[in-house]
């Protein structure tokens, strides 16, 4: 039975009148339940929502055209009893019409309604005792009756709306009203809302889904990928009358899946739809604001009156974001419009008007750039073509640090890839020269460079020519261009290598920095961190390590935001490095892991970081005779962005590699990862001394002593580290006195880690061992074990040689040794690597005594190799079992890190501190994993850690 029939088979009307107060019959279709298509898509989400209409007086489907709401309020109504529908029409808009057809549309589904509630008359009025009677008979009701109102946008008397909230209002818990509407209906919405009495559907949630879509696309014959639907998704913003157009035209289509991902909107159904039912019901004034407006990705009142050249777009903007007319409010003044809608208009406003579409780019561009919205700026500076306002906007508003950090770095050199070559100016080879210094082409960068210093030098001089009077007047952007000068001139002098350059460039950003604008400034802090990241590196790269540590540890604690994520990682990175280079290992494993989260938790893309902490990590696992996990990080370690492949990272990955050959006897490989060249404008004191260190190990392995001795001679004096070496190779030459004489200028008090200072104090070992002098030898010895063993330092006890072994095995040192440098567990007293202080070895790292001391199952000395074997996991589980109870779940990588720093006897606020966290959410991490080792106490969480050799 069809709708239309069920309505007039639905009981006697004795009292119904036959026609309208006009005197014509009734439409009966106005009273009929739309009936669905096949294509029909019930969407449970929204029929759960729309049964709370029963709970609340009022319910509101709101949203644009061919949103679903008629369909999805249809199919709801249908399956239901005592709901009334009528269809709104223009004719509705007097009082007595629109209430003659809403009595009418109750009749049915209250056969009761008396004939004393009457029927208007008079189309143009209704009298308040006819309302009162109908309210009255409602409210009677034991069941309540809930009436339909489609359309009800095309309802615009005031008059009218105070009738039904009077109604509704007086009619208590016997009806119901759905308004299916276009448009925010003029009822006191408020009353409601804060009332609890209103049940809202709105544009947001009628939209699809990409499983809704897909589902949608199936009943149409049509199967979508799920990565496909989320895209038609976003494209259409889930529009159902979108969708269904699409998927009825991609089916005449032979290749449905591009059809939908490659459609042109202008020339497809969906067009036609919206020209039609939005753009040409417009008045001229409208549609000339939304064909210019189209070219915007969000705009103001102000914005569209810039682009339209009149004053009229807030009640404008205002008035169709009321009636859904696919522009969304966004808030604060901003307007959007649906994204199928802006495409649909772009393409009709080039066919309308031809040209426009610049201009309107360049009037939005040059409004924007007063408004303080870089981004779009940028966006529609090049839109236009308007390449010279584009660079300036970027350089005068400080931002070319853009171009290398941030979530926005790939994007903006993108769109300056598209610069005119014609474009001209110090802004433009600026620019320029930042985008090729940071795909790291020196030659092409440098040029560029040259040419805007030089014009700005230009403009610096006719500057101060026409300011004579007031010589500290510097014009609108050009301290900004100046700055932004210097911070690509110390870029480039780290990439070359040049210390003087940088210092240069630093001095001259320090005397503008005060030129520019404070709150620019710190709108940017990404462009001093920048700066002091490349003043710093170029500092290490001289051997400064204290001038390069200030820097580096400026840019580090730079704001932790998204823009500063590369400088902080890299600064970080070589902050590790210097520790690494001056003996502490600990510390530059703190630093190194502090450098990996920066960029990782902004979810920046590879190669977004240096690699720099990577490196670091694998240098101190080498020392801590760590082989695989060494080889594992410098496989992970990533090519460094472009903009940081310095002289001061290839020297690091050279470091890194060779000692790895050492220390698994491939001297020839060693050599070979030093010897490569290291372009740079002037040698590294520290990268010359780490050349001459690889080499002389080479050589002393190698049984050369003399050789070895002779390289180191030239790196002595300032150089720790060469010191010890070098007093390695004459003892090995038979020089006793000349080592200990090398050995007394290695100062303790010099700042000198436990990587130098421990390896000095095993050749003092061995000089008094050799001079017949075992009691100082075993106490040196013992000095040595305490300040290797809380760093985990058994490189050291490899290259020693064979005189070692006797002394660990002494009963004396066997104890201090045990667990971590020999197999075994320490005797009572000592510290072991189940004691809170001391980590385990980690899988890879051999105890001494595995294999011979003095050779290695390849049959290479120690000096140069490493002898690889089972981790040895500490002392026995507290059960007394060999065999540690398991982990119930798996640690964090943040868990470990703290677990790690407990080991090392840190405090709370220390940890919180060395990894750049709240004390809170130390503790956090520490209550998750005593719960997952099934702890209740530090040391007892470091035992457990180690018994499951999880440090």
């Amino acid at each position: 039975m069809s709708a239309v029939a069920e309505w007039e088979d639905s009981g006697p009307e004795p009292a119904s009148p036959y026609a309208d107060p006009h005197g014509d019959p009734y439409l009966r279709t106005r009273f009929a339940v739309p009936a669905r298509p096949v294509t029909f898509l019930r969407r449970e989400r929204l029929v759960r929502h729309l049964d709370q209409a029963s709970r609340t007086p009022l319910t509101m489907v709101n949203g644009a055209a061919g949103a679903g709401k008629t369909l999805l309020v249809a199919d709801w109504a249908a399956a239901r009893d005592s709901v009334a529908w009528l269809t709104a029409e223009r004719t509705d808009q007097s009082p007595g019409m629109f209430w003659a057809y809403l009595l009418q549309a109750l009749r049915p589904r209250v056969p009761a309604l008396p004939d004393a509630v009457g029927s208007p008359a008079d189309p143009s009025l209704v009298t308040h005792t006819l309302l009162a009677r109908l309210a009255a008979e409602l409210s009677a009701r034991e069941r309540p009756v809930t009436v339909v109102l489609d359309e009800y946008d095309r309802v615009a008397d005031p008059e009218i709306a105070e009738q039904l909230d009077f109604v509704l209002r007086h009619a208590g818990q016997g009806l119901r009203l759905v308004l299916v509407t276009r448009t925010e209906p003029l009822l006191p919405l408020h009353r409601y809302r804060a009332a609890g009495e209103l049940t809202e559907i709105r544009g947001g949630e009628l939209a699809f889904t990409p499983q809704e879509a897909a589902e949608l696309l199936e009943l149409h014959g049509l199967r979508l990928p799920e990565p496909a639907a989320r895209a038609l998704v976003e494209r259409t913003g889930g529009w159902a009358a979108g969708l269904r157009l699409c998927a009825l035209a991609a089916r005449e289509d032979p290749d449905p899946q591009t059809y939908l991902k490659e459609f042109e909107a202008d020339r497809s159904p969906v067009a036609d739809f919206l020209l039609a039912e939005v753009l040409k019901r417009q008045s001229a004034e409208t549609q000339d604001l939304l064909l210019r407006v189209s070219v915007l990705d969000r705009f103001c009142p102000e914005l569209a009156d810039t682009l339209t050249g009149r004053a009229d777009a807030g009640p404008l903007l205002a008035g169709l974001e009321r009636e859904n007319a696919f522009v969304e409010h966004l808030g604060h003044g901003w307007y959007r419009l649906h994204p199928l809608f802006g495409e649909i208009l772009r393409a009709h406003l080039r066919m309308r008007s031809p040209g426009l579409e610049s201009e309107l780019h360049r009037r939005a561009a040059h409004w924007l750039r007063h408004s303080g919205s870089l981004v779009e700026t940028l966006g529609h500076g090049a839109a236009a073509g308007d390449w010279e306002f584009t660079a300036r906007a970027l350089v005068d508003d400080l931002a070319i640090g853009q171009l290398f950090t941030g979530l926005r770095s790939d994007e903006l050199a993108e769109l300056f890839s598209r610069m005119d070559p014609g474009t001209h100016g110090p802004a433009a080879d600026l620019v320029r020269a930042a985008r090729e210094l940071a795909g790291c082409d020196l030659d092409r960068g440098l040029a560029h460079l040259d040419r805007a210093r030089q014009g700005l030098q230009e403009l610096q001089e006719l500057t101060e020519a026409r300011h004579a009077s007031a010589p500290d007047d510097d014009p609108a952007g050009l301290a900004a261009a100046r700055l932004s000068c210097a911070l690509l001139e110390a870029l480039a002098a780290r990439l070359t290598g040049s210390p003087d350059r940088a210092e240069t460039a630093g001095e001259e950003a320090g005397r503008l920095r005060s030129t520019v604008p404070a709150p620019l400034l710190d709108r940017h802090p990404e462009l001093l961190a920048l700066l002091l990241t490349h003043l710093g590196s170029t500092r290490l790269w001289a051997g400064r390590y204290e001038d390069a540590r200030a820097a580096l540890s400026t840019a580090a604690g730079a704001p932790g935001e998204a823009s500063t994520a590369l400088p902080r990682e890299d600064s970080l990175g070589r902050l590790a490095l210097i520790d690494y280079l001056t003996g502490w290992p600990g510390r530059a494993e703190r630093r190194a892991r502090a450098a990996l989260t920066e960029t990782e938790r902004f979810g920046l893309a590879q190669p977004a970081g240096s690699g720099m902490g990577r490196l670091v990590l694998a240098a101190v696992a080498v020392d801590r005779d760590e082989l695989d996990r060494a080889q594992a990080l410098l496989d992970a370690a990533p090519e460094a962005h472009p903009a940081l492949r310095d002289p001061v990272m290839a020297a690091g990955r050279a470091v890194a590699t060779a000692r790895l050959h050492l220390a698994r006897g491939d001297t020839r490989a060693a050599l070979a990862a030093v010897e490569r060249l290291v372009p740079a404008d002037v040698p590294s004191p520290w990268a010359e001394g780490q050349r001459a260190l690889v080499a002389s190990a080479a050589h002393l392995a190698a049984g050369r002593p003399e050789t070895a001795a002779g390289l180191l001679r030239p790196v002595l004096e300032g150089h720790a580290a060469c010191a010890v070496e070098a007093a390695r190779a004459h003892l090995a030459a038979g020089r006793p006195a000349v080592a200990a004489d090398l050995l007394d200028a290695v100062r303790p008090d010099a700042g000198l880690g436990p990587a130098v200072t421990v390896r000095a104090t095993l050749l003092r070992a061995q000089v008094a061992h050799e001079a017949g002098d075992p009691a100082r030898a075993r106490g040196l010895v013992a000095q040595a074990l305490r300040e290797a063993r809380r760093e985990l330092l058994r490189r050291p006890f490899h290259e020693a040689g064979p005189w070692l072994r006797p002394l660990l095995d002494s009963a004396a040192l066997r104890g201090p040794a045990a667990g971590w440098l020999t197999p075994g567990t320490a005797s009572p007293g000592t510290l072991t690597p189940g004691t809170p202080g001391t980590p385990a070895p980690a899988p890879g790292a051999t105890p001494l005594g595995t294999t011979p001391l003095g050779t290695t199952s390849r049959g290479t000395t120690p000096s140069a190799s490493l002898h690889l074997g089972a981790p040895h996991l500490g002392t026995p589980s507290l059960d007394g079992s060999d065999r540690p109870p398991p982990v119930v779940e798996e640690l964090s990588g943040r868990e470990r890190d703290v677990l790690v720093r407990l080991a090392q006897m840190m405090s709370t606020q220390e940890i919180a501190a060395d990894l750049y966290v709240s004390v809170n959410t130390v503790k956090t991490h520490l209550k998750s994993a005593y719960r997952k080792l099934s702890v209740n106490r530090r040391n007892e969480a470091v035992r457990r850690a180690r018994e499951l050799g999880l440090l």
